[in-house]
């Protein structure tokens, strides 16, 4: 059983560590939204892709630990969880530091990564709706009729052309 809590906190360590990567990467690209940089943006994408593949590993490696460990104790694999092992620790004083320490980690960087997400995620949707006012602002002026575009010699500046008839005659 111990070896299996050992798998389980350095599989939560890892997972953290990596979280804390992304975490990284999502404060980098706050600055690269707001300055508008496309192309940086793309390769913060696929930096945060590696370590997003690295997690899913990670969590399929947790999902198989929470399980062998509900295995040994006879529990319900659907009903423990990180926090209840912790809790039936008592006893191992050293195991349930580390779990707990491995699980509060994790808990606080993704609540981290929450915050910077959503305000990167106002940020993008600000920069739709700029972008939407822009295009829907240009397809205004281009439907607009020409009537009011006169000067002061009380012509059509953009569409002028001489009238038909001499006035003389």
């Amino acid at each position: 059983m111990a070896s299996l809590i050992e798998v389980l906190i350095n599989t939560l360590e890892s997972e953290n560590s990596e979280y804390e990567i992304l975490l990284k990467l999502s404060k980098e690209k706050t600055p690269v939204i707001i300055e508008g940089d496309v192309d940086r943006l793309r390769e913060i994408v696929a930096m945060e892709q590696v370590h997003t593949d690295k997690i899913v590993a990670l969590e399929k490696k947790r999902t198989e630990a929470v399980k062998d460990i509900a295995t040994v104790l006879n529990k319900d694999v659907n009903t423990l969880t990180v926090k209840t092992i912790i809790g039936l620790l008592k006893g191992q004083d050293e195991a349930q530091y580390h779990l707990s320490t491995a699980h509060d980690k994790l808990k606080r960087t993704l609540n981290d990564m929450v915050v910077v997400n959503e305000i990167n995620r106002e940020l993008v949707q600000d920069s739709l709706d700029f972008i939407e006012f822009n295009i829907n602002f240009l397809n205004g002026i281009s439907q607009m009729p020409e009537t009011a575009n006169y000067s002061n010699k009380a012509y059509n500046v953009e569409g002028y052309a001489r009238p038909n008839f001499d006035a003389k005659n």
